[in-house]
């Protein structure tokens, strides 16, 4: 088993990755937590409902189960609330322990209820998909979505545990698993050049889930992410550069509608852009912002981005939470294995917009 520790001001915690990780979940929870709340979704429950349940229950503590519609078209208040009536028909107290069993949307909505529930309980996050795995259940970002914007409404609250179990990965469908490799690949655009080199001679090894390559996958994205994460918990500075390719992204998710593109289907396309933006403001060589586009297709992301007209592009990116002042910021790379966070002339966002930038790098 690897154990990759996170210290932040808002708790230290393990992140553990093993497969078999879903019979020892009991390691986790608390010794004086009074009651388990299961939050997890009907996809997953049938998976591992009942299996996740009787390991839960080895800690002696009473547990009960709230499923969540699946899908990020339901990550909202209303689905929030079932959280809460499940906790609050049970009468959970303080010491009541969360635990998310999922993917993102059911990390980032647990973790929410479990910031919010009494001001604030415990929780364990326990990702089911690679997405989730290597970027949302580590660092303490919660969130709901709204229709004006993702992510936009949420709290920093970190778990007390990540418990990663790679078996999981085996009943995920080919897309989860391409969308999950473009958080791994943003790592090592971000701050690792070196890991960059080795997803690029990985991405056939990683799509096929290659036990070794995998592992190692996880295991260096949560390394680095927990580095960034202990340095800035609440996004202030040096985090922020864990969202390349987010804003582009994210303006995806919104303009198509949730769930139309997964998210890391539209971040590994938000990182094209992001590239060829880097090119014509920070100096990227162009031949590096081929490297991320024949990358990004190589682990089954899409490298187009859908027609959205630059007009309604610019007005989605205004609701995004690095815009400040009505200034639109970005995560750009002056090389591979090195960000930053900087406004983009307006001249140069457009003709990434217009898609004139991918013509120009070719």
């Amino acid at each position: 088993m690897s154990i990759v520790q996170v210290d932040t001001p808002g708790g230290r915690y393990p992140i553990h990755v093993a497969p078999g990780r879903l019979d020892r979940l009991a390691e986790s929870i608390p010794a004086d937590a009074t009651a388990i709340a299961l939050v997890t979704n009907p996809t997953v429950a049938a998976l591992y409902g009942e299996r996740v349940e009787k390991a839960l229950a080895r800690s002696g503590k009473p547990v009960i189960r709230i499923t969540l519609p699946d899908g990020e078209a339901h990550k909202d208040w209303q689905t929030l609330n079932l959280i809460f009536d499940g906790l609050l028909r049970n009468r959970c107290d303080r010491k009541s322990v969360l635990v998310a069993l999922g993917g993102g949307v059911i990390g980032d909505m647990c973790g929410f209820a479990a910031a919010s529930y009494m001001r604030g309980i415990r929780f364990l996050q326990v990702p089911t998909t690679l997405l989730a795995q290597v970027d949302s259940s580590v660092g303490g970002k919660t969130a709901i979505n709204h229709p004006l914007g993702k992510n936009m409404i949420g709290a920093f609250h970190q778990p007390v545990a990540v418990e990663i179990d790679t078996d999981v990965l085996r009943t995920l469908p080919p897309r989860e698993i391409s969308a999950g490799l473009a958080e791994v690949v943003k790592y090592g655009l971000i701050i690792d050049a070196e890991f960059f080199d080795w997803c690029e001679r990985n991405a056939a090894k990683m799509r096929a889930l290659d036990p070794e390559a995998i592992s190692h996958a996880i295991r260096r994205s949560c390394e680095l992410k927990s580095q960034v994460v202990s340095q800035d918990e609440r996004e202030s500075g040096l985090r922020a550069i864990l969202n390349f390719g987010h804003t582009f992204g994210h303006a995806i998710e919104a303009g198509l509608g949730y769930g139309q593109w997964l998210h890391g289907e539209a971040v590994g396309c938000g990182m094209v852009q992001a590239a060829e933006l880097s090119v014509l403001t920070h100096g990227l060589p162009a031949e590096s912002a081929r490297r991320v586009r024949a990358l990004v297709a190589a682990i089954g992301c899409p490298v187009q981005p859908p027609d959205l007209g630059v007009d309604r592009w610019i007005d989605l990116m205004q609701v995004d939470k690095k815009t400040e002042g009505g200034t639109l910021r970005f995560i750009l790379l002056p090389e591979i294995g090195r960000a930053c966070f900087e406004p983009a002339p307006l001249d140069a966002l457009k003709q990434v917009l217009a898609g004139a930038a991918s013509a120009a790098v070719g």
